[in-house]
C-alpha cells in the first residue's frame, strides 16, 4: 500500500525488478553503508534536491544531496529506495514533540518542489532488493549524497538511479 501511495503521490516509476546477490546485502561494518555502494568522502560537486528538480535531465550523471524524508514512510519496503528532501526545507524541531519530523507535515507545499526518489541499483542497473536502512546504515533525516543517473517521469518528478552513496556524520 505504501509503495503504491508513494508512486501516486510522487509519480515514482521503478524499472524492472531484479535479484541482487546476497553478498551485496551483507556489510562487514554495520555502522557504515555497504562498501559496494559507499563513497569514501562527501563529493564536493553535489547539488541540492530543489536545484536538481529544476535542472536535471533524464540520463544525465548527477550528484545530489538531501535528507531522507518527505513522508511518514520514506523508505520503500523490499528495495534499497527512499525519498530525500532539500535541506533548505525545515522539518519539525525536537521541541515540537512531533513523532515523525521527517514527514514535513507543515511544509507539504515546499516538499513537492524539493523532493526526489533515490533508488540504489547494481552495476547492471537493476534495483537492489534489500532494506536501505540495513544495507546503507541510514534512517529518517540522515543526510545523504548520492551519485547516479537522473530519470524524469512525465510529471517531471526526479528519480536518481544511484550506484554510490555517502552518509554524512550524524549529529549527536
Amino acid at each position: 500500500m505504501r509503495i503504491s501511495m508513494m508512486m501516486v503521490t510522487y509519480g515514482i516509476v521503478f524499472g524492472a525488478m531484479g535479484c541482487s546477490p546476497s553478498s551485496d546485502i551483507a556489510s562487514k561494518d554495520a555502522s557504515k553503508p555497504n562498501a559496494k555502494y559507499a563513497l569514501l568522502s562527501d563529493p564536493a560537486n553535489a547539488i541540492a534536491v530543489g536545484e536538481a528538480r529544476k535542472t536535471a535531465k533524464t540520463d544525465e550523471a548527477i550528484t545530489l544531496v538531501g535528507l531522507i524524508g518527505g513522508s511518514s514512510a520514506p523508505f520503500v519496503d523490499g528495495m534499497a529506495a527512499f525519498t530525500i528532501v532539500d535541506a533548505k526545507v525545515p522539518y519539525c524541531a525536537a521541541d515540537e514533540s512531533c513523532p515523525t519530523p521527517w514527514d514535513y507535515c507543515c511544509q507539504t507545499d515546499a516538499v513537492k518542489d524539493n523532493i526526489a526518489t533515490v533508488q540504489i541499483v547494481d552495476e547492471s542497473g537493476k534495483p537492489v532488493l534489500s532494506d536501505a536502512r540495513k544495507l546503507l546504515n541510514v534512517k529518517e533525516l540522515s543526510t545523504v549524497t548520492v551519485q547516479g543517473t537522473a530519470k524524469r517521469d512525465q510529471q517531471g518528478n526526479l528519480t536518481v538511479l544511484a550506484t554510490k552513496l555517502f552518509v554524512s556524520e550524524r549529529k549527536k
